[in-house]
This record gives structure tokens, C-alpha cells and sequence, in this order.
């Protein structure tokens, strides 16, 4: 399932990163995969400012994956940014995170998270998940218009 659309993936720790990778690729999830390490990296990337300020701003992934315990700035402050600016309010945006804490998922749901996901411990039940994940947000997912 290639796509020329991207998946932004936010996250802090090369292991989880690494393995996110490698269970989109084992599920044949061949989108371009852009990779932001911390809250203010992610932000420069979805609003083109920064080392990303010669992106194209019409250019939105099809998916933001987003953990919440972020350096810098968190998810959750992430999010919020998000759904605040007028050309990035509909991005589909899925919190994909180790934490369970109620209160995470109440912010995270509050702020206009489209999904809340726990990252599974065992490695065959993430691979599952992302599958499951790119099947639905890339394949059948109907995003809004550009512009709106």
C-alpha cells in the first residue's frame, strides 16, 4: 500500500520509533515516513517553520501519530497547537502512546484527538496494531477537502 502521502510519526525514543518502522513496513505500509523527535519539531513540521520552513504547506499527512511524553513541548501541547491553527484543525491526528492514565486519554480526546492508541508491549500485537492502524487511517480514512 504505497502512497505518495506521508505519516508524520512524533516520537522521542529510537526504540519505539524503530520498531513503528518496522511494523509499517512488515504490514507493506510504504507511505514516506516523517520522523519528529521531539513536540517543536513536530510543530515545524506541520506549520512549515524552522529546518522545515521550504515544505509545502498544502502537502498534510494523512496521519499524525503522536506520542504524549514528548522533550520540549508534549503531545498533548502538540495537539492543542494543532487543532487551534485554521490550516491544520481536521488533521487526523492519533495519540499513540504507552501511557493508560484516564486523565491522558480525557486531555487527549478533549483537545480533538481522533483516536487514542496503547503502544502493546509484545512486538506481534504492535505489528497487528499498525497494520490495523494503516489499514483504516491510509486505506479507508476520508479526509477532508484541502482548504477546509
Amino acid at each position: 500500500m504505497v502512497s505518495d502521502k506521508s505519516i508524520l510519526l512524533v516520537e522521542d525514543n529510537p526504540d519505539d520509533a524503530a520498531l513503528t518502522v518496522h511494523a509499517l513496513e512488515t504490514n507493506n505500509i510504504g507511505n514516506r515516513l516523517v520522523i519528529a523527535r521531539d513536540g517543536v519539531e513536530a510543530l515545524d513540521y506541520m506549520f512549515c517553520t524552522g529546518p522545515y520552513a521550504g515544505r509545502d504547506p498544502c502537502d498534510h499527512p494523512s496521519v499524525v501519530l503522536l506520542d504524549l511524553k514528548l522533550p520540549k513541548i508534549d503531545g498533548l501541547e502538540v495537539l492543542r497547537r494543532v487543532r487551534a491553527n485554521e490550516s491544520t484543525r481536521l488533521q487526523p491526528v492519533v495519540i499513540l502512546t504507552s501511557s493508560n492514565e484516564e486523565e491522558d486519554r480525557i486531555k487527549g480526546y478533549t483537545l480533538g484527538a481522533n483516536s487514542y492508541v496503547r503502544k502493546p508491549v509484545d512486538f506481534d500485537d504492535f505489528v497487528r496494531a499498525a497494520g490495523q492502524l494503516g489499514l483504516y487511517w491510509l486505506l479507508l480514512n476520508q479526509t477532508p477537502p484541502q482548504g477546509n
